[in-house]
């Protein structure tokens, strides 16, 4: 089994500078981080564990996609046969720096957040501008399951039964104008809640995520609202976030609170923390080392040794043509 430290992980500086941070501080040394992504290889579902917290929602009426008073799934395996990750694993393994940058701290960390009210502001180059509230988007928008894999740039794995619908259906319904090109997503500054937030991070927030218009409207890429049948939980970016299964974990923005449409492409968190490490798209690329480490293989949650990786992390049939005539060497 391959083993990467948490000084491969992150930038030298940066590992050495968090590491005197943390110790000053009294805390546990951290563990490997560096990207935002979800959170962890067993099948079976099981309930929420004690100390994660349910979201702190009134609401009542859920769509029947997210009312399971269990943690649910269809199925037990993805498209390819990889077994889903279990419920606890995925909601205790999450790299959320708002919170920590910690990836076990982030549960008992977020547990308390709140959710509602919670709006998110559709701005930009768009012709109906508007403000919905998350009560509005159950409503509105059917939610189903989408059973994905998660590859996170940091060479973890796991298999998690998103509840969502399409970006697509949303940005239709403000109308993108021609000028349109890119969307950039920003995750929710609310550092009395967020501890990671409170000007010790060497990264800027809010945090910004983006796509191009092109991609955000493909079928596979949606906001997620619940997993295993149930609301998300603050961890996992309750109670609004991005998925897009075809890229690395850290182009999912979490939290999400304002969607803008615009002709320029946004400058991502990544992309400002670690430019040379870190670009736009962040397409699952095998073939494409990270500067540090390599992208060949990945290692499942829950799971010994390591597996290959999949070219857009085994999503190319929907996806490759989005970047034909690219080099697709250079698009990280």
């Amino acid at each position: 089994m391959i083993k990467i430290s948490p000084s491969e992980i992150t930038p030298e500086h940066m590992f050495l500078s968090r590491r005197k941070l943390m110790a000053a501080a009294g805390t546990l040394a951290m563990g490997t981080a560096l990207a935002a992504c979800g959170g962890g290889g067993a099948s079976s579902a099981e309930p929420a564990p004690e100390g994660v917290a349910a979201p702190s929602t009134v609401i009542t009426d859920l769509p029947e996609a997210l009312a399971h008073a269990e943690a649910y799934a269809s199925q037990t395996t993805d498209e390819l046969g990889g077994a889903l990750n279990r419920y606890e694993q995925i909601t205790n393994y999450n790299n959320f720096y708002e919170f920590s940058m910690e990836k076990e701290a982030v549960a008992p960390l977020s547990k308390d957040f709140t959710l509602l009210p919670w709006n998110i502001e559709i701005t930009g180059m768009v012709n109906k501008p508007q403000t919905i509230s998350y009560e509005d988007i159950l409503k509105n928008f059917p939610q189903e399951e989408r059973i994905y894999r998660l590859r996170c740039v940091e060479g973890w794995s796991m298999v998690i039964p998103w509840v969502g619908f399409p970006v697509g259906d949303l940005l239709k319904l403000v109308e993108p104008t021609a000028e349109a090109k890119f969307v950039q997503f920003t995750t929710i500054v609310r550092p009395e809640e967020m501890p990671g937030q409170q000007g010790r991070s060497f990264i800027e927030y809010p945090y910004i995520e983006g796509l191009r218009l092109d991609e955000a409207m493909n079928p596979l890429a949606i906001f997620a609202t619940g997993m295993y049948g149930k609301p998300l939980v603050p961890a996992n970016g309750a109670p609004f976030r991005l998925i897009v299964p075809w890229k690395y974990g850290f182009k999912s923005g979490k939290s999400i609170v304002k969607i803008e449409l615009t002709d320029t492409m946004p400058v991502s968190t990544w992309m400002k923390a670690a430019s040379n490490e870190y670009g736009f798209y962040g397409n699952v690329n095998p073939a494409v080392s990270h500067p540090r480490w390599s992208q060949s293989t990945e290692r499942r949650i829950g799971e010994n040794g390591r597996r290959d990786t999949l070219p857009f992390n085994g999503y190319a049939d929907e996806v490759a043509y989005l970047y034909e005539g690219m080099d697709l060497q250079e698009n990280f």
